[in-house]
């Protein structure tokens, strides 16, 4: 049997979603990597609490990769040490990385089909996390729009209570009103900014290539939970 996303309505928990549904076509290959391996490294954004050490089979520090896209920045940036969960609606890009971690034996990834928000929120226990990464989300740069970024203040807040203490918040993009948006957010937040730099564990991928060859730059943030 083939495999079905998770429906994404386009208002959840009464709030605006943040993402535009990119279900997309999937190629054989994918179809066959979403049938034979989401069953054993997948979940479904429906939300269910999480029991993160049967998801993983071990105790380990948990990243929690959000908007994973087709899965370059997560395989790039796997360590055998941490448990990483990508999050993203992409089922294409769930089906790549799927196929991208069997590829290079990596046994500590998992993927969520799904929304962040209520993955957070109702399935993630707190104090959880050791990392939260939101790599170039979607900037909803049309000022009509502005209210359909994922970082806000209430998803701050909540972030800030999955991490455990000395967990970090890694953003990044490559749209400089985002950036001024979310450092001030992150200013009345209750997370600490360490860093304005590019985290060294942090991949240059294909996509952010394109908008430096594109003349924008990247920008970054690092906070840590006290």
């Amino acid at each position: 049997m083939s495999y079905q996303p998770v429906p994404q309505p386009q208002v959840a928990y009464g709030r605006l979603a943040t993402f535009k549904t990119r279900r997309g076509r999937l190629t054989e290959g994918q179809s066959e990597a979403l049938t034979r391996l989401f069953p054993r490294w997948g979940v479904r954004v429906e939300g269910q609490a999480l029991d993160l050490v049967a998801l993983f089979g071990r105790e380990a520090p948990r990243v929690l990769d959000v908007g994973s896209g087709m899965g370059e920045a997560t395989l790039a940036a796997a360590d055998h040490a941490v448990d990483v969960l990508a999050v993203d609606v992409h089922t294409p890009g769930l089906a790549t990385l799927l196929r991208g971690a069997e590829a290079a034996g990596l046994t500590n990834v998992r993927v969520a089909d799904g929304d962040v928000r209520v993955l957070l929120e109702d399935m993630l226990p707190q104090r959880s996390l050791a990392q939260v990464r939101v790599w170039f989300p979607d900037p909803w740069p049309k000022v009509r729009h502005h209210k359909r970024r994922l970082v806000t203040a209430d998803f701050l807040d909540l972030v800030a209570s999955r991490l455990r203490p000395g967990g970090t918040l890694s953003f990044a993009t490559d749209w400089a009103p985002y950036a001024e948006q979310v450092s001030g957010l992150l200013d009345a937040s209750p997370l600490d900014v360490l860093s304005r730099e590019r985290p060294s564990t942090r991949p240059r991928t294909r996509f952010e290539q394109q908008g430096l060859d594109a003349g924008r730059s990247a920008y970054d943030l690092v906070a840590v939970r006290p």
